[in-house]
């Protein structure tokens, strides 16, 4: 009498792998290329993130950090002018921001308003795609 082996055939294992490819065929490609998709979007909820604490900063300063303060203003009492009189013991961030590049926020001081931008996945002005800059366009 011969014992019953268990286990897979070799059509059994090879409809699998089929129905894996074609799964992987249909999927994949959906799925891959949306890394820069996904940092764009970052970037913009961190840029919001930054300028809602650019807003903190200067309801409780009356004016925004200088383009020499910079970012690190939110994180530390700044020195200079404009001085900080009412600056929040705690700070307004942790950490001075990053894009998802690793590049610095750029930050630029313009009196009543600033501008707040990435520049991108090529860390340089301008660009296209990937590379092109995104901007916190401020009311």
């Amino acid at each position: 009498m011969r014992a019953h082996s268990s286990g897979f055939t070799l059509i059994e294992i090879m409809v699998v792998v089929v129905i894996i490819g074609i799964l992987g065929a249909l999927i994949i490609p959906n799925v891959v290329g949306r890394d820069d998709q996904a940092r764009a979007t970052a970037v913009k909820n961190d840029l919001r993130s930054v300028a809602n604490a650019l807003e903190m900063y200067k309801l409780d300063n009356f004016h925004y950090p200088s383009t020499d303060q910079g970012l690190q203003a939110l994180v530390t009492m700044p020195s200079g002018f404009p001085e900080a009189k009412n600056y929040n013991p705690n700070g307004y961030l942790k950490k001075v921001p990053t894009d998802p590049w690793g590049y610095p926020i750029v930050y630029v001081n313009n009196g009543d308003t600033f501008d707040l931008y990435s520049l991108g996945a090529d860390g340089a002005e301008g660009g296209e795609g990937k590379n092109a800059d995104i901007h916190y366009e401020t009311l």
